[in-house]
């Protein structure tokens, strides 16, 4: 960061740092999740729920991006091996070991919700001392919530037809 961004950064630079360390592994794990949840996902609405769980993908992809790019500017240093994601992540990453959509979009649910908890930290550790990395924040946390919207749809969506499946049943 240059001198006059860490002159008005009123906080602890290396605890930024460090929380945004655990976003960024978090991002590459949910990145994963998605993607791959997306590729073994089976079940009902598949067609339609797939193409949204990559746009996902591809977001949270963007979020590792601006994240990584945050540390450098603050002179931190992102993670640099896979291998740390885990030890560093707050959020779990859930293998889709059973690939029906309902669980797969379970899955992806939590973390969504564990994302919006972690951003919304950021966003208050930051608030009115780095104008930045608050606004970054900010912006994360409203795809977060967004994708938590969309997810919750489909699960609704999904809850529906099985009901109207139970009606034509009876």
């Amino acid at each position: 960061m240059g001198k006059k961004g860490i002159a008005i950064a009123n906080l602890d630079v290396e605890k930024l740092i460090q929380m945004l360390n655990e976003a960024l592994a978090e991002e590459w794990l949910a990145y994963y999740q998605y993607w791959v949840g997306a590729r073994v996902m089976e079940g009902p609405m598949r067609s339609e729920v797939e193409p949204e769980l990559l746009l996902h993908a591809t977001q949270e992809f963007g979020h590792a991006e601006l994240l990584i790019n945050r540390i450098l500017q603050l002179g931190g240093t992102p993670l640099l091996s896979p291998s740390l994601w885990l030890d560093y992540a707050r959020c779990p990453y859930e293998a889709p070991t059973d690939p029906y959509i309902e669980e797969i979009l379970k899955q992806n649910l939590n973390g969504e919700r564990c994302a919006i908890q972690r951003y919304e930290e950021i966003a208050e550790f930051t608030n009115g001392k780095d104008y930045s990395t608050y606004q970054l924040a900010i912006t994360i946390l409203n795809d977060e919530i967004e994708h938590e919207h969309d997810i919750e749809d489909f699960l609704k969506d999904i809850e529906r037809l099985k009901d109207d499946i139970r009606k034509f049943r009876l």
